[in-house]
């Protein structure tokens, strides 16, 4: 598979697809507008390069009570893969690819709660059983 590299505003509409789709345009430019303060044109200039990279897919869809057609999106990548390649990358670029690494610099900075300690222990105990997470 190829590997998913987004952008933060290719992030941003992808988040609004993955909350509900097919979504038309204006849906998504005004949830922008109010989320991230972005003017329309912002969000169809973003969802036309997206369409071309592949990440979305324009359809027609039926729009208000009148029944005129309009553009609705839906998204092409999938939630769980954007994020996994997302952290690999974050990974690989700040702590060479070691999640020992993340997770002692993360410890030693005491920005673990009690909670997200238990957490991850059970989420290493059922990875060194060989389960899912």
């Amino acid at each position: 598979m190829e590997q998913i590299k987004l952008t933060s505003s290719e992030w941003n509409i992808l988040n609004c697809l993955w909350e509900r789709s097919p979504r038309p345009v204006m849906q998504i430019a005004n949830e922008l507008e109010q989320t991230v303060g972005w003017h329309r044109s912002t969000t169809i200039t973003t969802l036309h390069r997206m369409e071309a990279k592949g990440l979305v897919r324009c359809e027609q869809a039926e729009t208000g009570q009148s029944g005129s057609r309009g553009r609705a999106y839906v998204p092409l990548v999938d939630r769980e893969q954007a994020a996994v390649a997302e952290t690999r990358s974050f990974l690989d670029r700040v702590y060479q690819g070691s999640v020992g690494m993340m997770m002692s610099a993360m410890a030693q900075r005491q920005q673990l709660s009690a909670e997200e300690i238990m957490e991850l222990r059970a989420i290493l105990d059922q990875a060194e059983k060989g389960g899912p997470q």
